[in-house]
């Protein structure tokens, strides 16, 4: 009689090899996110300490921040703090001599033009940026038109005449109403379409050299009033002539 074959053992415990060999890639896989978190962290400490030292000088951060200073973890190169940042112009409020006589003129002009146009239609500040005259619709522009006033272009002619051949910025504002006509389909073209005109007179009728000259449309998103009201509304509706400072030379 023929013998019956004998089977041989069965392994059942062959998944353990698949197992095994998913946990160590699973196991590298994290290895692999840990060290690349850690050095996130570092660029993270670096970029922070870099903004904080720099916006210090310019009143964004208190000098006795109240948070713990970054330091770099164990084994990283160290956060190199940059140099203080300079302060390129003078504070908000303080008025050059060249802008003093600027201003003087300005204001001797506002009132010979308080007769022939209405009030508040003229109005200046100072900004860090530089001395900012700013033109209101209501005495420069007829509503939703980027078309001068005709009785407003003599005092636009004593203005182009006495500014001085610098760098000077004219942008276009608006309040937050909405426009939609065949001209101008948002208030975007209607304030881009203001500062080109009123650049393109100054530069006709004064003396500044175009490369000095640049325009721009902001719609209502620079206001200086809350769009809430009238007044509010009226005050944004405008163009802001900006004398530019010339950045003081770094120490």
């Amino acid at each position: 009689m023929s013998r019956k074959k004998e089977h041989g053992h069965v392994n059942h415990e062959r998944w353990l090899v698949s197992y095994a060999d998913f946990i160590t890639l699973l196991f590298a896989f994290f290895v692999v996110l840990f060290a690349s978190s850690q050095a996130d962290k570092n660029k993270q400490a670096q970029i922070a300490a870099a903004m904080q030292m720099a916006f210090t000088p310019l009143g964004g951060f208190e000098a006795h921040a109240k948070t713990p200073p970054l330091e770099a973890t164990s084994g990283s190169s160290p956060v190199t703090k940059p140099a203080a940042l300079a302060m390129p112009f003078p504070q908000m409020g303080r008025v050059t001599p060249a802008e003093e006589k600027i201003e003087s003129r300005l204001n001797e002009m506002i009132r010979q033009a308080a007769a022939k146009l209405p009030e508040g239609s003229i109005t200046t500040r100072v900004t860090p940026e530089g001395l900012v005259v700013s033109l209101h619709e209501i005495g420069f522009f007829a509503s939703g038109s980027a078309g001068v006033r005709k009785e407003s272009t003599p005092t636009l002619r004593a203005l182009a005449a006495m500014l001085p051949d610098s760098p000077l910025r004219v942008e276009g504002h608006t309040d937050n109403v909405p426009i939609h006509t065949s001209r101008y389909s948002s208030n975007w073209e209607l304030s881009t379409a203001r500062a080109s005109m009123i650049a393109r007179f100054l530069l006709e009728h004064g003396t500044m050299h175009p490369n000095h000259v640049a325009a721009a449309g902001y719609a209502e998103f620079h206001p200086v009033a809350s769009n809430a009201t009238a007044q509010g509304r009226s005050q944004n509706r405008r163009v802001d002539i900006i004398l530019l400072r010339s950045p003081t030379p770094s120490q």
